[in-house]
């Protein structure tokens, strides 16, 4: 069985004290049914990973470079340095205002890989995309580069499914509306491997919040949350945390 995981996007948000009393609120009271993994910015990365052993911590990105003269950017070997897990990769935000295509994100994933980080790829359609019933063809489309890419090492990523039109907008995909989603992704990986799917973690990610945590992880396929503003009030995170058992 697929422990849950449970990670905490802060976005651009927070600053050190506030970082400071949310995560000690959190690592207070954090129940020991998931895993949990916090992805505050960047400045803030390696203080709280030496404050906060217990808790796993991940860049909101990584570059597609090893190293060199690439001013702003943070290498996959920095974050494994401070102590870094987990990355994601692929988010919506960085797809539309930075123009993210299939070939830098596979970029990515493999400078996450080499350094024996694991990649949270994140997948999802547009309000648009779904009204015109191409979310299948989406998902297909944004799996495709990193499967053929990546190959058996596949295996060492997790998955977040984030419906664009659900991400800080209040709105939420239902939860028959998530676990279909889910099962088509993991379909497309048995398609590749039906051990494979069944070992990869897909996290639901898109105004996951206290109210629907519980019926959203209840599904079979859904094997956590990936929490934007949520993961910002202690009480309410660690309600998202506690319904995934």
């Amino acid at each position: 069985m697929r422990r849950k995981l449970v990670a905490a996007n802060w976005k651009m948000h927070g600053s050190r004290d506030a970082n400071r009393a949310l995560l000690a609120a959190v690592a207070a009271s954090l129940p020991g049914s998931c895993d949990v993994v916090v992805f505050p910015p960047f400045p803030y990365l390696a203080e709280l990973i030496a404050a906060h052993a217990g808790i796993g911590f991940g860049g909101q990105d990584v570059s597609a470079h090893a190293a060199g003269a690439y001013t702003g950017e943070v290498a996959a070997s920095m974050l494994r340095d401070i102590g870094c897990g987990y990355v994601l990769v692929g988010h919506s935000e960085r797809r539309q205002y930075h123009h993210e295509d299939d070939a830098l994100i596979c970029a990515k994933l493999e400078r996450a890989l080499e350094q024996g980080i694991t990649p949270i790829l994140c997948v999802g359609e547009t309000l648009d995309q779904r009204r015109q019933g191409v979310t299948e063809a989406i998902i297909t489309a944004q799996l495709h580069a990193p499967l053929q890419a990546l190959g058996e090492r596949i295996a060492r990523i997790a998955i977040a499914y984030e419906p664009v039109w659900a991400i800080g907008t209040g709105h939420t995909a239902s939860a028959a509306q998530a676990q279909a989603a889910h099962a088509f992704i993991r379909s497309q990986l048995a398609a590749r491997d039906a051990k494979l799917s069944r070992m990869i973690r897909v996290l639901y990610g898109g105004s996951v919040k206290a109210a629907n945590a519980s019926d959203l992880f209840a599904q079979p396929d859904i094997d956590g949350g990936l929490v934007g503003g949520a993961s910002l009030v202690a009480e309410e995170f660690l309600a998202i945390c506690a319904a995934a058992r």
